[in-house]
């Protein structure tokens, strides 16, 4: 059994034809994978899947997974990440992950539970559109590529974004939860 999810099989990843567990969740990101490669134009491998993200807070670590990465020319433009229920709660921990994972400011990013969509702008937070439909295309990314600044993010900055990450997708996250991997003293919550 995985965590809290229903296992219903098997399923093959649409992007690397690896064999993963067939849940409600992870045929929302199959359906999002397409979506990007079927009707936004992006590449296989222009779309990196689970990655890997460390996030530290008060002496505590931990990685969690972002569930998409579109990466061009080298630099990853726009994040995803999944999760059932409401998108609202979902955009601050996104946000947070923008300013993270590469180091410099991903220009876009999007929070979806597999039916609605929120595009964020990445320096600012604020929603630049809504809708699974609107999530932008390779496209429209390459269109708007001279605006972004992929500017560096500064290590105090990095500090606070990373204590916001661990409140949202670890602290808070279910013990069952078998996509976080706590390193060091995950099961102290004092």
């Amino acid at each position: 059994m995985g965590g809290h999810h229903l296992i219903m099989g098997k399923l093959t990843d649409f992007l690397t034809g690896e064999i993963l567990d067939d849940t409600h969740d992870e045929r929302f990101r199959q359906d999002i994978a397409r979506l990007l490669v079927s009707e936004k134009g992006y590449a296989r491998d222009e779309i990196k899947s689970r990655i890997d993200l460390k996030t530290e807070a008060c002496g505590k670590a931990a990685i969690i997974k972002v569930d998409f990465a579109i990466l061009i020319r080298e630099r990853i433009c726009m994040i995803i990440k999944y999760g059932p229920g409401s998108l609202v709660t979902r955009r601050r921990p996104a946000l947070a992950a923008s300013r993270l994972l590469s180091g410099y400011q991903i220009p876009v990013v999007v929070v979806t539970n597999g039916r609605e969509a929120d595009i964020l702008d990445g320096e600012t937070g604020k929603i630049m559109t809504s809708g699974l439909n609107t999530i932008v295309s390779r496209e429209n990314m390459m269109a708007e590529w001279a605006r972004f600044g992929f500017k560096p993010v500064a290590p105090t900055r990095a500090e606070k974004e990373s204590r916001i990450l661990f409140a949202y997708e670890v602290d808070d996250a279910c013990p069952c939860d078998d996509a976080i991997c706590r390193l060091k003293g995950g099961d102290d919550h004092s």
